[in-house]
């Protein structure tokens, strides 16, 4: 029996970084080319044929519109190919969340696709990055893995990229799922999926444009006022999403603004700063044209509204059942 062919996908990232020593804590993130990396993984005995296309090798910090446009037209093209069985990622852990989400929302779902980073650079003690890419390998060649959407491997779990969030600064166990955590259980020679795929259909649910537009992210503290929010939005902004503090709450003079916002046709999302818990609709929403985040965090909140914004919707209500999953 052939191996399946799994395309690499690489952006860089700590899982690509070089520190000079297996000590240090200061590494160069994005120093290890997808050749050197495959070469590499090559003596690992994976079980499946590899190929890799550099898209960047750069710190996930830098990911932008540019590097997702590169990163979207190379998935889809080897999602397209007949001898293509899945798609790995490679990608820095500080902004995998929004990638992984981003992909989700513009990639068909008819083969799996991976996204997989390293919380250590690959010459430190206790490298973390060959173990989680064989884990990746071995979710992308499993035909149970499509259906599901991008998936997020690290620390020997399988996260859906709705729920997938990074939660430690350090550690090889610093990501976590919500409202789901883990979806599978993934070793090198293992793999335990936790239910039946969840996606319904296997097309795209959004078309991809490389000029999304401009949503703001204000963070919630004691003390915000009106005057320092109208400061972060701009006369390009489309759509604010406030992280809140508990579920979505801020200063009543904060929300009357929003509500101006929202008449003038800036579009208002309510999320939280906290890690976990959903954002339910207030009786209020409905009249201040206010949407509930539901159980998004404010990075991912962004990312949905810019992609209905660019689709052409602005109707607050509709905005709300795409936020639902609906």
């Amino acid at each position: 029996m052939s191996q399946p062919h799994i395309r690499i996908l690489a952006t860089g990232g700590t899982i690509a970084g070089i520190a000079g020593s297996a000590i240090k804590h200061e590494y160069r993130a994005g120093e290890i080319g997808i050749d050197e990396y495959l070469e590499k993984a090559g003596g690992l005995g994976l079980g499946a044929e590899l190929s890799g296309t550099q898209i960047a090798n750069i710190d996930s910090a830098n990911v932008g519109p540019a590097v997702w446009d590169a990163l979207h037209a190379a998935a889809q093209g080897a999602l397209a190919e007949d001898d293509c069985h899945g798609v790995i990622v490679t990608h820095g852990t500080d902004t995998l969340e929004e990638t992984a989400f981003l992909l989700d929302q513009v990639l068909p779902a008819h083969k799996p696709v991976v996204v997989v980073g390293a919380m250590r650079p690959a010459d430190a003690v206790g490298y973390d990055g060959l173990r989680n890419f064989a884990n990746a390998v071995r979710v992308a060649s499993d035909p149970q893995a499509a259906g599901r959407g991008v998936l997020v491997v690290m620390g020997d779990r399988v996260f859906a990229a709705r729920d997938v969030y990074k939660v430690r600064t350090r550690g090889t166990e610093a990501f976590r799922g919500f409202p789901r955590e883990s979806v599978a259980l993934v070793t090198p020679a293992s793999l335990e999926w936790f239910g039946a795929p969840w996606r319904n259909g296997t097309g795209a649910a959004f078309r991809w444009t490389a000029d999304l537009p401009e949503v703001a992210i204000v963070y919630v503290h004691a003390g915000l006022d009106a005057e320092a929010l109208r400061r972060q939005v701009g006369p390009g902004t489309r759509g604010v999403v406030i992280a809140g503090v508990g579920e979505g709450n801020m200063p009543d003079a904060v929300r009357g603004e929003l509500a101006k916002l929202a008449t003038e046709g800036v579009r208002v999302v309510r999320s939280s700063r906290a890690d976990e818990g959903l954002v339910d609709r207030e009786p209020a929403d409905d009249k201040r044209g206010f949407v509930a985040a539901r159980a998004l965090n404010p990075q991912k909140a962004r990312i949905l509204l810019q992609l209905l914004l660019a689709s052409g919707q602005g109707d607050p209500a509709a905005i709300q059942r795409a936020f639902d999953g609906g």
